[in-house]
C-alpha cells in the first residue's frame, strides 16, 4: 500500500476502501487509521465474546452475530463493512467458524 507506513492493512481490509477500478477511495493514512481501530476492536472484543460463550447462553455463531449487530448498528463508530471485517477477524482470533453475516439492513 504505502512504503512510508510501517503498518500495512491486510488486503481483506484494504478491499473495503477500493473503488471498482482498484484505487483507494480514501487517503492511505485514513485507511491505516481505520485498520488500527478495527484491529483493536477485534482484539478487545474477543475476551467479551469468550465470556459470553462460556456463560453458556449462546453458541459461537450467536455470540459473533450479536457482536456484529452491535457493531453495525446506527451510530456505531465503524461502517457496516468494517463491522463485518471485525467479526471475521474475531472469528479468526478465537479460532471459531466465521458466521454467515446478514446483508446490510437484514439484522
Amino acid at each position: 500500500m504505502d512504503d512510508t507506513s510501517q503498518i500495512q492493512p491486510p488486503p481483506s481490509f484494504a478491499e473495503l476502501f477500493r473503488t471498482r477500478s482498484g484505487k483507494l477511495s480514501a487517503p492511505i493514512a485514513e485507511v491505516v487509521a481505520r485498520y488500527e481501530l478495527c484491529e483493536d476492536l477485534a482484539s478487545h472484543l474477543t475476551e467479551q465474546a469468550q465470556t459470553l460463550y462460556h456463560s453458556g447462553n449462546s453458541s459461537e455463531e450467536q455470540v459473533l452475530l450479536g457482536m456484529h449487530a452491535g457493531l453495525a448498528s446506527e451510530g456505531s463508530v465503524v461502517s457496516a463493512g468494517e463491522a463485518g471485517w471485525i467479526v471475521q477477524r474475531m472469528a479468526e482470533l478465537l479460532e471459531w467458524r466465521a458466521p454467515q453475516l446478514p446483508e446490510n439492513g437484514e439484522d
